[in-house]
């Protein structure tokens, strides 16, 4: 097992056990020996990375840790988040990432068994998951370039044709089941774009680097679907869309978001509800309000309903 690896599964398994953890008593151990207070924050950022609310310091004891529960996981393992995990080591393993990371065979083989007992118990029906051969070479040369801020030219096939464009690769972005590369786009109309991976044929390194932009790296870690349409000050432009949603539905979206911003603004006295959602353009919340017709319906703006009202038209023809 890797050694940070195991260091941070002790640190945890100390914490599930209610165990206090010292940094001091920490490099006085074998797994810890003759490691700076640095690299031990950093196992200890790595857990709180992943898990935010699981331990806390001490007062009055510096350098010194405590779970907030004695049971870590079972508090913190929702049944949500236990089927996006298992989820996410399927996702991983149909699509040969687990051999783009370094990871020792050992650890491999564990991970391989756990995704093989999910495969029994979780049944996930979901779009089929693209995948090429190739796909370990061009994550390698996608994750470099945007480590190194690497500016690259993609060969990329939407359809038929390919086209070749030059973009700043900003994330790797997981959405509605497909890899996407985010990137920032020298455009007359527009300076970011989505690009389905699965479509890239080809990737190169120009001989430029290039620095981020703090704003577009924001909207990328905010926006909630592939349609996401980035401009110069956009929370600025976001459009406000309310929809209501009949009383006999109302559970659904009292117990999940369909977007992350979707708000319950009323529940009126009959069980109906007043949505309020945030959207970058119209066209990131069409599918979902046209899936629940005639549950739900556009309150406005008009512009979206006479939208929704155009394609339905357009469908009954």
């Amino acid at each position: 097992m890797a050694n940070q690896t195991h260091r941070v599964l002790e640190l945890m398994r100390r914490f599930n056990n209610n165990q206090k953890v010292c940094i001091e008593s920490l490099q006085n151990e074998h797994l810890w020996y003759e490691k700076s207070e640095k690299t031990i924050r950093r196992d200890l950022d790595i857990i709180k990375e992943i898990f935010p609310d699981t331990f806390h310091r001490i007062q009055g004891e510096t350098g010194c840790y405590k779970a907030i529960t004695n049971e870590l996981f079972n508090n913190i393992t929702s049944a949500e988040n236990m089927t996006l995990l298992v989820q996410t080591f399927n996702i991983a393993d149909r699509s040969n990432l687990f051999k783009n990371l370094d990871i020792e065979s050992a650890d491999k083989a564990i991970l391989d068994k756990k995704i093989k007992e999910s495969q029994g118990i979780y049944l996930f029906k979901n779009k089929p998951f693209e995948n090429k051969s190739g796909d370990l070479e061009l994550f390698k040369k996608l994750e470099q370039a945007i480590y190194h801020r690497k500016e690259i030219e993609i060969d990329y096939r939407p359809i038929d044709e390919v086209t070749k464009r030059v973009i700043k690769p900003y994330k790797i972005v997981f959405m509605n089941e497909n890899f996407y590369l985010a990137s920032e786009v020298d455009h007359p109309d527009y300076q970011f774009s989505l690009f389905r991976i699965s479509k890239i044929e080809g990737v190169e390194f120009t001989k430029r680097n290039f620095h981020q932009k703090r704003e577009l790296t924001l909207f990328i870690k905010e926006m909630q679907t592939p349609m996401a349409k980035y401009t110069q000050n956009y929370k600025e432009e976001l459009i406000d869309v309310t929809v209501e949603v009949a009383a006999s539905k109302a559970q659904h979206f009292k117990s999940k978001k369909y977007l992350p911003s979707q708000t319950i603004a009323k529940e009126k006295a009959d069980g109906s509800l007043i949505l309020a959602y945030k959207v970058t353009t119209e066209l990131e919340i069409v599918d979902i309000i046209q899936r629940w017709i005639p549950h739900m319906k556009v309150v406005e703006p008009n512009s979206l309903r006479e939208r929704i009202f155009k394609n339905l038209s357009e469908y009954l023809k």
